[in-house]
């Protein structure tokens, strides 16, 4: 395996950037990647987190705003997706053993690429899949990074024509009889834009599934029932009161109000028990916030850029008030 980046013509990948492999649990490869900002003294580094079946690439826009805006990014796919080592001969199923082994790899990835290799201070951006890991792992995270910020976070599927109570039985009880590699739906490839439950922006849907088409070793079929046990019970985990309250870092926590694939209502149970998170809702937006239309996009993007310490958004507000006084 050589790690590398595929860029297309509509989305081409930011320049200034590094990437390698580094072993996550069970010697897996994980394919990493480093963004550096070319401005001349870097106002930090947002740690990204990309949701189940996304890669680097798909978010190369979003990564070439935050490096514009003097800040690095370093971000990594998860194990057995997109460009990190599969977990089963089949490569299309998304895989996992535990769900621990998902924080293993980020700490692993904290401690010997990000320390290391980037600039202080730290922050994390994270979006559904991806989210539920960080808040997993965020009482231990106080002393990494500064704030943390999720999208859409992964604390319940809807969408499905059996609700979640049912797929985390069928899923348990696959898991135990020993058929935990197998997927409870059928394979149907990517689904027409009509039919996505993602975005409501076309171009970026588009854009999206080129990449896909182009290399499609970058894309995943539906989970297998082990990965939705193993997520299931980080979800019931991470949502109980006792965990919550042990977070001290302060976090966002971005909600698209018509989010089909995580039910709205599950995001603000989450609010609600968490002392040091507060929600903003993005009415009318999808699950993807960081793929979404424009409108609905950039209310996620000025709430990134007013929280992270040192932005654009920051620093603005920080000249109208000395003018003011």
């Amino acid at each position: 395996m050589t790690p590398t980046l595929y860029s297309t013509p509509d989305n081409p990948i930011p320049g200034n950037h590094t990437v390698g492999f580094f072993e996550g649990v069970g010697n897996r490869k994980i394919r990493y990647a480093i963004f550096k900002s070319d401005t001349p003294v870097a106002k930090g580094t947002v740690v990204l987190l990309q949701g189940r079946n996304e890669s680097i690439e798909k978010y190369a826009e979003t990564i070439g705003e935050l490096t514009a805006r003097g800040l690095w990014v370093a971000t990594f796919d998860w194990r057995g997706q997109a460009g990190s080592e599969r977990l089963l001969k089949n490569p299309r199923r998304g895989h996992v053993r535990r769900f621990s082994d998902y924080e293993s790899d980020l700490s692993t990835f904290l401690e010997k690429i990000v320390l290391p290799d980037t600039r202080l201070p730290f922050f994390m951006l994270a979006h559904s899949m991806g989210a539920l890991v960080a808040l997993s792992q965020a009482p231990m995270l106080a002393s990494r990074i500064d704030r943390l910020a999720i999208a859409a976070p992964f604390m319940a599927l809807g969408g499905q024509k059996v609700g979640h109570g049912m797929i985390s039985f069928l899923a348990a009880t696959f898991s135990i009889c020993g058929l935990g590699f197998l997927p409870l739906l059928r394979d149907r490839g990517s689904l027409p834009f009509s039919q996505n439950l993602l975005t409501s922006d076309a171009r970026r849907f588009a854009r999206n599934k080129a990449l896909t088409d182009a290399h499609p070793e970058l894309a995943l079929g539906p989970p297998t029932a082990r990965w939705l046990h193993e997520t299931f019970k980080a979800i019931k985990r991470v949502s109980a009161r006792e965990h919550l309250t042990q977070i001290r870092v302060p976090t966002i926590v971005l909600a698209p109000t018509q989010d089909r694939l995580v039910p709205h209502l599950a995001v603000e149970t989450l609010a609600r028990n968490f002392r040091a998170g507060h929600m903003i809702p993005i009415d009318g937006a999808r699950h993807e916030l960081l793929h979404e239309a424009d409108h609905y996009r950039a209310q996620a993007i000025a709430a990134i850029e007013a929280f992270i310490p040192g932005s654009t958004a920051e620093t603005a507000l920080a000249d109208s008030e000395d003018l003011s006084a």
